[in-house]
This record gives structure tokens, C-alpha cells and sequence, in this order.
């Protein structure tokens, strides 16, 4: 049987060669579903591993499946692969090559930890009752790539669907070092867009009886859709509206024909992600209408909500004690608002998914450039809990009777 425990151990061995493999990954960042360079590197780290490797269809996914020495269920651990279009300005010996891009995520630490993963669940493949499906996954970063390899048949293919899954999120800051943190049911909010186009009529300034002004009815709007997410949801099932752009006009003395409001969206729960598009709606048209004007709203749907199964967080929690302490383990008093395509996985197969915090030892986590920020740091010490906490998960979940 594997000790849990000295998973822990094995993982710190193994840390210089995930550091030097996440350097070279932070070195080349790619963006969307294509990581040709990326994908090369995963597929080197695997090399010599008695893996069963696929790559994807129109994306550079590698799935690779590890066969356990003993009959038994498969579980699949994931790992995002994409960066960010932003200009890196950390500093850091192995900055970004590509110019405007840079793994400000830390996805770069979520691919060298699953490969670590790997490795130790491969070094004890015969002690394992069941199989282990390894998701490297491109296009997280809004491009859906889990929705995709999904449809690709990920979650089969070990040749069965696999009964949990597990995946990690680095933080640069907000939690404290070294901290693992997570909660149960809903983690992180679905983030959706819309696009509203006030319609009216264009004319003079000096003049605006003739006209059908939109720029004072989009501006109602933003009020209204704030007094809409305390008066038409329930304040202990969120929803945030943030209205991030407003277009209209040319000049100060002509009234325009249009304007236009660029919003994001985020519920917690599939009650109010199902009713927002409507409300939102409504309240948008009829403001319109009430001066004379239409609105045309383009709802667009984002990630679902990203919800933990209980029992399968109180298991990363346990397994995170046992690994690193009771000190390390925090659970979270509310989701984040930020959104997750693994949230896919998870509505398919029981599963968790957790932070962990890699803010660098003397940074306040409240102060810290958070992640997407060009100034992100993140502790290479991380990598070393991420991949024993991962294949700790697998070990405990196919021991299970």
C-alpha cells in the first residue's frame, strides 16, 4: 500500500527537475487551443514513462493513461496548459520569450506539477487498484478546451468513464504560503457576457426633443441592473452584474442613434444562472421602452458554476493534512468570483478542485500582484505540493472498496 505520507517526501526529490520543467514552460508561453511548443515539452516530460499517450483533434491536448498494477476504477487528474496575452514584467531569470504573452496564471506550475504527478503515481503503478487518466489541457483561458476534450472522449479513456477527478489552481496571492485551500459545493461563479445596443434616434444637441437620446437610457440601465441583483435575486445567492464598457457618440453636441454596453455576468448557483439572461432582459428592454427606445441584448453563456462534490473535498482535505498539516489546510468562506472550465469535469464526474497558494515566502497575499497581473510571482515550492497532493488523491480514491 502507498503511504500517503511519503508522497510528500518523493515529490520534494523530484523538485529540481519540475522547477527546471516549469521554467522551460514559462519560457514559451502560447495562447487559445494551439501549444505546439508547449505540447512538445509535456510530451518530452512524459517520454520513458509507460504511458498511454493520445494528443487532441484540432487542439494540442495530450491524454495519457496510466494503468495501475491491480484491477480497479479509473480517476483522472488535469492540468491546464495555456498563458495569457499579457507583457510579463517580473523580472524573473526565465521570463517569457514571447513577446505579449506569459503564463500569469500559473498554468505553468499546474503542467510540471501533473507531471510530477505522474511520475510518482508511476513509480508505484503496481500498488494502484486502477487506472489514472493524466488531462493536459490547452484553452482554458476562455476557449473551453475541457468542454472540447470532453467531447473527444477524455473522460473514457482508460476504456471506462472514470468515477472522480481532480485538478489544482496556483495562487500568487490572496492566501497565505503554502496554504491549500478550497470549499464544498460551489467554488467559483459562471462567468457570462452580454452586449446591450440601446437603439434611438440621432439628432442635435440643441435639439434633443427631436431626437431619441440613447445615452441617457444606457445610463439608466447600469442603475437599474444594480438595484435588479438585490431586488430580483436573493442576496445569499449572488449574482454580479459589472457593466466594463459604454460606447456612444462622437462629438459632444450630436446625439447618437446607438450606444452600447459591454457586461459581465457571474452567478453562484444553477438556479440563478438559469434566471439571470431573462431578468437582465427584461429589465434592459423595458427601461428602453419606457423612453421610446429598444434594446437588443446578446446574452452570451461563459463556464458553468464550478461545484465540488463534498465528499471528494473533505478528502483533499483529509489528504492535505496528512501531507503538509492541520495548519495547511483552510477552507474558504465564500466562492470566488472568477470562473473554471475544469467546472465541466465536475459536471460530469464527482471530483474537487482546490487553490494552492504559492505566494513568495515574505509577500503579504493581500498586496501580492495577483494572477493575470504582469507583475505575478509564483513559488517554484508549490509545484512540490501540487503533484504529491494530486497523486495522493489517486492512491486514496482507488483504495477505496
Amino acid at each position: 500500500m502507498v503511504q500517503v505520507k511519503a508522497l510528500h517526501d518523493e515529490a520534494r526529490a523530484m523538485l529540481p527537475e519540475l522547477v527546471e520543467l516549469r521554467h522551460a514552460l514559462h519560457r514559451v508561453p502560447e495562447l487559445g487551443l494551439e501549444l505546439p511548443r508547449t505540447q512538445a515539452l509535456v510530451l518530452e516530460a512524459l517520454a520513458g514513462l509507460d504511458l498511454e499517450i493520445s494528443t487532441g483533434d484540432g487542439l494540442s491536448s495530450v491524454t495519457a493513461v496510466l494503468r495501475g498494477g491491480k484491477p480497479g476504477p479509473a480517476v483522472l487528474l488535469r492540468g491546464d496548459m495555456d498563458a495569457l496575452p499579457v507583457t510579463e514584467q517580473t523580472g524573473e531569470p526565465f521570463t517569457s520569450e514571447h513577446d505579449g504573452l506569459m503564463h500569469a496564471c500559473g498554468h505553468d506550475l499546474h503542467v510540471a506539477g501533473l507531471v510530477g504527478a505522474a511520475r510518482l503515481l508511476h513509480a508505484h503503478r503496481d500498488e494502484l487498484a486502477g487506472d489514472v487518466v493524466l488531462m493536459f489541457q490547452p484553452g482554458e483561458e476562455g476557449d473551453g478546451g475541457a468542454e472540447i476534450m470532453i467531447e473527444q472522449g477524455v473522460l473514457a479513456a482508460a476504456g471506462e468513464r472514470v468515477v472522480a477527478a481532480y485538478g489544482v489552481h496556483v495562487s500568487a496571492g490572496l492566501l497565505p504560503h503554502g496554504v491549500v485551500a478550497g470549499r464544498p459545493g460551489t467554488l467559483m461563479a459562471a462567468p457570462d457576457s452580454v452586449v446591450v445596443t440601446v437603439h434611438g434616434a440621432g439628432g442635435h444637441g440643441s435639439a434633443p426633443h427631436r431626437a431619441l437620446d440613447p445615452v441617457p437610457v444606457a445610463a439608466e440601465i447600469v442603475l437599474a441592473l444594480q438595484a435588479m441583483v438585490t431586488r430580483r435575486f436573493d442576496v445569499f445567492d449572488p449574482v454580479v452584474v459589472t457593466v466594463g464598457s459604454i460606447h456612444a457618440g462622437t462629438a459632444n453636441n450630436i446625439i447618437p442613434s446607438t450606444a452600447t454596453l459591454e457586461i459581465t455576468v457571474r452567478t453562484f448557483s444553477q438556479a440563478t444562472w438559469e434566471a439571470a439572461p431573462e431578468r437582465l432582459r427584461e429589465v434592459c428592454e423595458h427601461v428602453a421602452a419606457a423612453h421610446g427606445l429598444t434594446a437588443q441584448v446578446d446574452y452570451k453563456r461563459g463556464y458553468p458554476v464550478t461545484v465540488n462534490d463534498p465528499h471528494e473535498l473533505e478528502r483533499t482535505a483529509r489528504l492535505t493534512r496528512e501531507l503538509l498539516g492541520d495548519e495547511r489546510w483552510v477552507t474558504m468562506p465564500a466562492p470566488l468570483a472568477g470562473g473554471e472550465d475544469f467546472s465541466y469535469v465536475l459536471q460530469e464526474v464527482p471530483g474537487a478542485f482546490v487553490f494552492v497558494s504559492a505566494l513568495l515566502p515574505g509577500e503579504d497575499p493581500d498586496t501580492a500582484p495577483y494572477n493575470h497581473s504582469p507583475q505575478a510571482r509564483f513559488h517554484d515550492d508549490a509545484l512540490a505540493t501540487s503533484a504529491a497532493l494530486l497523486a495522493s488523491l489517486v492512491v486514496d480514491r482507488l483504495a477505496e472498496v
